[in-house]
């Protein structure tokens, strides 16, 4: 049963759902904004495919079902806790005729629904999963040691694999690209990676080499020392507003700036 949703607002935009009668859609905590009355709300540690997602089963498994199952949570709670992630998920399920349940993400900017067939996952940055139906698993990913203390933002991620829709979130505007379009590869600002398709193969690298060009990119260009990497043929979601910068933007105007005029590399904002 396809999702029927529909994105509306500009600046900070919001997903409008519509649920048919047994329908259930799902949010990270903090996500929600409204819901009909027909429209159950329930809070669960678990994601749909766990079995902290499930509704408990009477006297299914025993006692060892049940220990599989508080096992099973406690390693997804303790992995999105590990990532910062919400611990626990909200579930909406119309009863009684359709629903309609609203959504937003937390920064101003745009949403975007993503379609899953069953073939390709999906990643994105923290904090960019907004709602998904039931039908589409959440994961945590963790990139490789070297790449991810590297690229700071890409460390951890969000994976989403089954099938059906899931609505992501971000800061700004979106512009969707191809790397097999621009020759196979793009170099990004590592706060402006949304999203990408599995088969997409993400990477950091120095802004430069270690000779004068590369010191002043690194020190004046305010992008610090690495730029993400994406290399291959699929769709990756780009934002036009980092965090980072945002924060930034925000303590200059209440005197606050920390950054001074040598950018990103010697910045001394906390977090």
């Amino acid at each position: 049963m396809t999702l029927q949703q529909d994105i509306v607002g500009n600046a900070m935009q919001m997903a409008v759902v519509s649920l048919q009668p047994g329908q259930t859609v799902y949010c990270e905590a903090g996500k929600f904004l409204f819901k009909t009355t027909n429209v159950t709300m329930e809070t669960r540690l678990g994601g749909p495919s766990s079995p902290g997602g499930q509704q408990p089963q009477g006297g299914a498994g025993g006692m060892g079902g049940m220990l599989r199952q508080a096992m099973g949570t406690a390693m997804q709670v303790g992995q999105r806790a590990l990532a910062g992630e919400s611990l626990a998920f909200q579930y909406f399920t119309s009863a009684g005729g359709e629903g309609t349940v609203g959504f937003a993400g937390v920064l101003p900017g745009e949403m975007r629904a993503l379609e899953l067939d069953g073939t390709r996952a999906w990643f994105a940055e923290k904090d960019a999963f907004v709602a998904a139906e039931s039908t589409v698993d959440f994961g945590i990913a963790f990139q490789g040691g070297r790449t991810g203390m590297k690229g700071g933002e890409g460390f951890v991620l969000e994976r989403f694999t089954g099938r059906g829709t899931v609505i992501i979130a971000g800061a700004g505007n979106f512009i969707d690209l191809n790397p097999a379009d621009f020759g196979g590869r793009i170099e990004v600002d590592t706060g402006c990676v949304v999203a990408f398709e599995e088969g997409i193969q993400y990477g950091v690298q120095r802004v430069g080499g270690l000779n004068r060009q590369g010191i002043m990119n690194a020190v004046l260009g305010g992008e610090g020392l690495s730029l993400a990497t994406l290399e291959g043929n699929g769709r990756v979601i780009l934002q036009s507003l980092t965090i980072e910068s945002l924060a930034n933007a925000l303590k200059k105007a209440q005197g606050g700036d920390k950054q001074g005029p040598t950018g990103g590399l010697f910045s001394t904002n906390a977090g």
